[in-house]
Formats: C-alpha cells, structure tokens, sequence
C-alpha cells in the first residue's frame, strides 16, 4: 500500500512538462546510477547523505524524491526535507520503477557541464523567433529547470561560449551538436538527443518544425505558432522577457498536444463547417 507521501508513476508523468511540477532530486547512490545512467525528465542529482547540507535550498519548494527502488534513501530523505519546511514527497517504486513503465529519461551523457550553480548555460542568437524559443522551454521544462540562456550577436556566440562554458545552440552556418539536422529543426534533435520522443512532444515538434522551416503544411498549427512567434518578437525588445512569455505560449500548445487533440469547439446552435458542407451535398 502507498505512503501518503509517495506519487505514483502515473501521477508523476502527468505533472512533467507543467510549470506546477515539483522539483525532482534524484538521490540514486553512485553504484545504481552507474547501472542506468539516464534521470527522470527534468530531475537534479543530490547527494543523499548530504542532505542536511542542502536541504534548506528546498524549503517552501514542493519535491520529490528519487531513489532506485522507492525505499529508504528517499523516504529518508522526503523525510528529512519536510523537516526542513519543504512539502516533500517520494516517487513510488523509484526510477527503476519509472523505466519499466517504458517512460522518458534523459541520459546523463547528454547534459551539458553545469557550473558553479549547478544550472547549464546555453548560448545562442539574439532576437530569437521559434527555434530558439521553443528549446529553451524544452529544456526548462524537461531537461533542467534552471537553465542559463544567453542571448548574444551571431558573431560573439562562439566566443561566448568559450569564454563562460556555454553551450551553443540553433546556430546559422556552424557545425555544432546541437542544431539544424537536415530537415529538422534544432527541436527536433533536443527531443531525440534527451530520449524525450514521446508522442505529444513529436506531435509539437512536428508544428515546431513547420513553423520553423517554412513548411506550414507539416502541421495544421503551424501557421498559428508562426504568427504567434512573430507577434511576440515585436511584443519584446528584450530577448529574456520574450523568451518568459514564450513559455506560456508553448506550455499551452504541449497541454493542447497532450490533453486536448481531439477536442473541438463550436458555437452552441451551429454545426462544424464539414458537416454544413457534407449535409448541404446531399
């Protein structure tokens, strides 16, 4: 029987990819991360026998924590948390648990250094439109949180990111890893590069793609987040402050993707313009 202070699997995934979700700690021993190095979308490694040392960065901050199995390390240290003032709870079964289910995970390989902070930074050009807003919101939505973005000229990206060990991304005429791959669009490779192709960020990056790349008919929605995008990056002269609203913006188009695909909404009274039209042929 579950805790009152475990989530479920099932409970988890749904909450992933929302701005509510809690933070994530993984607290695996070094010996059973080694066994599958990949971390649960959007979760932060922590020493659990350190935790008396860290645990007051959490406090007032809803958490969940993760062991291999669901067990003593992070019921302890849920444990340990709540004590602290941080509304914790634990993931049942674990990240074991999590991979068997055959849900994402994020390999460990893939993640750029973090620095002092423990936040990746990224660098990329300056007055982004789609591409550079939508793997932002990727990665603080599904890889790391607290995620460092800087918005830089085309011409000083390289040479910011040498000097402050950021990861260039999303750049015009540069063989970088994390960029335009053929046809697809940088989106593209951040989803199958973090093992995050799950069936509405796909169906996202397929609108993402379309609006990117200037093939609309990829993807009815396209044309809207084109013009969306568009619209925004008259809306901000700031890069920072166009990047946070583009975040409300693709955190409606993923919960559409996820949740509401095949819903439709018409006027009370009219029918939908395919059956006016099917009806009136007949």
């Amino acid at each position: 029987m579950s805790s009152v202070n475990s989530i479920s699997t099932d409970k988890l995934a749904r909450l992933i990819g929302r701005p509510d979700c809690p933070v994530l700690i993984d607290v695996r021993t070094d010996e059973d991360f080694a066994c599958d190095p990949r971390m649960i979308p959007g979760s932060v490694r922590r020493p659990w026998a350190a935790v008396a040392d860290w645990a007051p960065d959490y406090r007032g901050r809803p958490s969940i924590v993760i062991c291999h199995r669901g067990l003593k390390l992070s019921q302890g240290v849920a444990a340990w948390l709540r004590q602290t003032g941080a509304p914790a709870d634990y993931l049942d079964e674990g990240s074991s648990g999590w991979a068997q289910a055959g849900l994402p995970m994020v390999p460990e390989a893939k993640l750029p250094p973090r620095n002092r902070e423990g936040r990746t930074v990224w660098v990329t050009r300056s007055r982004p439109k789609i591409d550079r807003i939508a793997c932002p919101w990727l990665i603080r939505r599904f890889v790391d949180r607290q995620a460092v973005f800087l918005f830089v000229s085309p011409s000083a990206v390289a040479g910011v990111a040498e000097r402050f060990a950021a990861t260039p991304f999303d750049i015009e005429g540069e063989t970088v890893f994390w960029s335009h791959r053929g046809e697809s669009c940088t989106f593209d490779t951040m989803v199958e590069e973090f093992g995050l192709a799950t069936e509405p960020l796909l169906r996202l990056a397929a609108i993402v793609r379309g609006a990117d790349t200037g093939r609309p008919e990829l993807a009815p929605e396209a044309p809207g987040l084109l013009a969306a995008s568009l619209g925004l990056s008259r809306m901000y002269a700031d890069d920072l402050e166009q990047l946070e609203a583009g975040m409300t913006l693709y955190d409606a188009f993923y919960r559409w993707c996820r949740d509401a695909v095949d819903e439709t909404h018409n006027w009370p009274g009219t029918k939908p313009q395919s059956r006016r039209l099917l009806e009136g042929s007949r």
